[in-house]
């Protein structure tokens, strides 16, 4: 009888204790969410860089990816062990231009009555990830509660480097249209220009040379956020 007194006690007691410590935990959670002040603001001043360039820009082409990798077993079921999943939306941007740093005498012709003919260099494109936001990530998880497959930073590189080679394919496929549509746009550009002199000019182009995609540059903003690529 005594013992059963005494259990009945420590229950009591364990029950009001395990109240307690609820209560006090509730109440710490709403206090973090009322004071979810920032604790301290740094504020560092960037120096731009600033260059001069001569490009002529005739076409501006702007891409968006999600691009969605996983790892993990696919052949066990979900509740048991869930897949690791990492999604991210990837944007970039190829600019077709013209340097018109290098013409030189050369390239202009007289014709004769206030007509002019000059021959461009080839169209030149520039591809650069503009930006990348984290789309979707989850750890893969045993029962759903413990994490044992991560999408690290390792991942992260391997779905950046799959979404820039996608992308190059992409350019890669239409960049004989793209080519076409910023000569045509450099050409009304300049014949605009010359008509304000009130003279006649004729563009002529040279050799397109064939060669892959250029090298992809990181956004300086983008850079400054995330580091180098």
């Amino acid at each position: 009888m005594n013992e059963l007194v005494l259990l009945i006690i420590v229950l009591g007691l364990a029950g009001v204790l395990g109240a307690a410590v609820t209560a006090w935990v509730i109440l710490a959670i709403r206090r973090g969410r009322r004071s979810g002040d920032v604790d301290r603001i740094e504020i560092r001043m960037l120096t731009e860089r600033v260059r001069a360039v001569g490009r002529l820009i005739g076409l501006e082409v702007h891409a968006k990816e999600i691009a969605t990798a996983t790892k993990g077993w696919n052949w066990l079921p979900p509740i048991l062990l869930s897949q690791a999943k990492m999604a991210m939306i990837f944007q970039f941007e190829k600019q077709y231009s013209v340097d018109l740093g290098t013409l030189g005498p050369g390239d202009v012709t007289e014709l004769g009555n206030g007509r002019f003919r000059v021959e461009l260099p080839p169209i030149v494109g520039s591809l650069r990830l503009m930006d990348v936001e984290p789309y979707d990530i989850q750890q893969g998880r045993v029962l759903g509660l413990l994490d044992v497959i991560n999408m690290n930073a390792e991942r992260q590189g391997e779905l950046m480097r799959t979404a820039q080679t996608q992308a190059a394919q992409l350019f890669e496929k239409n960049d004989p249209r793209y080519i076409a549509q910023a000569r045509d746009s450099i050409e009304r550009q300049l014949q605009s220009i010359a008509r304000l002199f009130d003279i006649s000019l004729e563009v002529a182009w040279r050799n397109q040379p064939a060669g892959g995609q250029p090298r992809l540059v990181m956004d300086e903003g983008l850079q400054k956020k995330t580091g180098p690529a």
